[in-house]
């Protein structure tokens, strides 16, 4: 379960997937008594923290001294193995269905592509209940490596950590990389165990990139692009293409090449491969893809397409394979690593009774790549301020999905002939001048 959303989204995916038993660890206790009163359907709690287990609750290490182990049901295969529950653009969550193939395909990928081994000491400091963690915490494994864990991430406490653990490889997204390089511990840490840093939820600045190959010139930068739908690794951009000069030069804005397994290729609005060099949509096709999302075949048969997953990412392919991100088809904003749907923001924000129409968009943010900025138009007579919307849609939605800004608008929206609002028109004025459309 996501530590980070809201009580509604959690309940939500517990009553979606028709959840029975929960797991909670001291850390997620105190969340739960809200979470409960919404979700149906709980019929055991299991406790895994330090302490007595709380009334009501089964204590995990006494089931497990008091029991003997379950036999192997036998799964495998394309057989169901989890629902991961992702961002909708509905305005609510989707679970992705993933078979065991899908994750062991994924993770075997990342295992052979970071040179996984025995000697590997992989240090948790991005999100667990990120997929992109999985698939880590599994590849490690399939190596025989070694996991370290921080309850969250901060810069002190990840230079502490790799230091003191000899931390050979760590996953982070960009926001997080730029935080430890600004962090006053790194001058003497200077990270001197690690061999590899992937990052991946969004690119990494050019700026940003040469600061690392400046200040950490011992350290292999790899950027890992993908989605939930794809277990969830897509491509992969190489330490060797993150380079200024030479015959490598002139990768750093690509999101690299199809991984392990992978088939990737983009297309028009027929379906039909583009020419190198031409935007259209990039599709995958693996092992790795998802069998669909849970109880929704409508979305289903529109992401999956005769095996093709398609990501809703505007991209073009090079003459190497190499794929450059463009544009988002689908309408989403990545904000500090986090996806985050505009309906589900728009969702929240129209729940308010003095909000006539509200559409969010991501604008340009140095510190978190792109920020959540919703423009709202009042009902006669309202006088809602900034912090109205951002507090009101903080009650529904996860703190990371709310408005860093907000924008009140007198004039109607800019409406297409079918009465969508055209965002693109809303977002040109903060993307002027700029060679891509998202950060």
């Amino acid at each position: 379960m996501n530590l980070r959303w809201s009580t509604q989204e959690n309940a939500f995916s517990l009553n979606d997937s028709g959840a029975k038993v929960i797991f909670a660890d001291d850390k997620f206790l105190p969340a739960l008594p809200e979470i409960l009163a919404e979700a149906d359907g709980i019929e055991h709690l299991i406790y895994m923290g330090n302490v007595e287990a709380p009334e009501g609750w089964l204590d995990h290490d006494g089931l497990i001294a008091t029991n003997a182990a379950v036999e192997d049901v036998g799964c495998g295969g394309e057989d169901l193995a989890g629902i991961f529950y992702t961002g909708g653009t509905t305005g609510f969550p989707k679970g992705v269905m993933l078979s065991h193939r899908s994750l062991w395909s994924s993770s075997v990928g990342i295992a052979y592509a970071f040179k996984f081994e025995i000697a590997t000491r992989y240090l948790h400091a991005a999100p667990m209940f990120h997929l992109a963690d999985g698939a880590f915490s599994m590849g490690t494994t399939i190596a025989c490596g070694s996991h370290y864990f921080i309850p969250a991430f901060d810069p002190a406490a990840t230079n502490g950590a790799i230091e003191s653990h000899n931390v050979t490889d760590t996953l982070l997204v960009p926001t997080m990389v730029k935080m430890i390089l600004d962090c006053p511990a790194l001058a003497e840490s200077k990270l001197a165990s690690v061999k590899q840093i992937i990052y991946s939820a969004s690119p990494m600045p050019e700026s940003l990139i040469r600061e690392c190959l400046e200040r950490l010139p011992h350290v292999g930068f790899t950027q890992a692009y993908g989605q939930t739908e794809l277990s969830p690794l897509c491509t992969l951009n190489p330490p060797e293409y993150h380079v200024f000069n030479g015959p490598n030069a002139g990768k750093l804005r690509s999101a690299g090449r199809a991984a392990l397994c992978n088939v990737i290729k983009i297309v028009g609005p027929d379906g039909e491969e583009l020419p190198r060099g031409e935007v259209g949509e990039l599709v995958a096709k693996g092992p790795n893809t998802m069998l669909g999302y849970w109880n929704r075949p409508e979305e289903t048969a529109a992401v999956l397409k005769e095996g093709w997953v398609h990501t809703g990412d505007g991209a073009y392919m090079d003459d190497d394979g190499f794929i450059f991100i463009a544009d988002r088809l689908k309408d989403m904003i990545i904000t500090g690593g986090e996806n985050v749907y505009s309906a589900e923001v728009e969702n929240a924000i129209a729940q308010h009774p003095e909000v006539s129409e509200v559409a969010v968009i991501g604008v340009p943010s140095d510190t978190w790549g792109e920020a959540v900025h919703a423009i709202v138009i009042r009902r006669n007579g309202a006088e809602l301020s900034e912090t109205d919307i951002i507090e009101h849609a903080r009650g529904l939605i996860a703190s990371y999905k709310c408005p860093q800004s907000v924008e009140f608008r007198s004039d109607p929206m800019p409406l297409s002939g079918a009465g969508k609002v055209l965002k693109r028109d809303l977002r040109a004025p903060y993307w002027e001048g700029r060679e891509r459309q998202v950060s």
